[in-house]
């Protein structure tokens, strides 16, 4: 049994590495692999705060800004955060971080990592490629949000939670486009990836280990 996460940034990085979560969220993943040996994890781990943080940097000194220049930078700050959590993940973890999901290799530990891939989407497209990869049913979205909402609460306070949505309603709400840094509850790309393949998606408080918990108990 194979389960993806794609494991927000700002749960792992919010502006720098979060020690006390990555600390907990550890030892819950190893108590439940060693509870059943048959259970394996695929992490696709977003860029954070330091993504954003380069990103705004290269945003107000360049004078010429690229779209794709952007990505790269929030790409690689993907990859580190990645490489941290591998290396958490200690011999769980034998192969090395997944940077193209389509790229046929074998999963030969118990936890895979993977990382951001290309310009044009966020590490959730990359997610929902691995799902496709590894026959999963189900994806779960850990953030800082606990739900999807009409609108983003820290802006609009009217903002409502959407307990179940169809993939052409939360199209509908956050577009075809994608934009570096974009924040939104889950990339658009993928979003259109998903809703071809009939995935469902979870969207989960990140820091809530106990939801977490029940989500991967079904």
């Amino acid at each position: 049994m194979v389960t993806v996460i794609s494991l927000g940034g700002s749960i792992v990085a919010p502006a720098n590495p979060d020690p006390v979560f990555l600390k907990d969220f550890s030892s819950l993943i190893f108590r439940l692999l060693e509870e059943d040996s048959e259970r394996r994890f695929i992490f696709v781990v977003g860029g954070g705060g330091p993504a954003r943080a380069w990103q705004d940097a290269y945003r107000s000194v360049a004078p010429n800004f690229c779209p794709d220049d952007a990505d790269w930078i929030g790409i690689m700050a993907t990859r580190l955060n990645a490489r941290l959590v591998k290396a958490i993940m200690g011999s769980y973890c034998l192969d090395e971080v997944v940077f193209d999901p389509t790229e046929e290799k074998p999963f030969k530990g118990r936890v895979l990592l993977a990382a951001g891939w290309k310009p044009g989407f966020s590490t959730d497209f990359d997610a929902v490629v691995l799902a496709e990869r590894f026959k999963a049913d189900m994806l779960i979205n850990l953030s800082n949000i606990a739900k999807v909402y009409t609108d983003d609460p820290k802006k609009d306070p009217n903002a409502k939670p959407i307990d179940t949505i169809s993939w052409k309603d939360f199209r509908a709400m956050v577009g075809d486009e994608w934009v570096p840094g974009k924040n939104v509850p889950f990339d658009p790309i993928a979003s259109r990836k998903a809703e071809e393949m009939g995935l469902k998606v979870i969207c989960a408080a990140g820091r809530d280990l106990e939801n977490l918990e029940a989500l991967l108990e079904g």
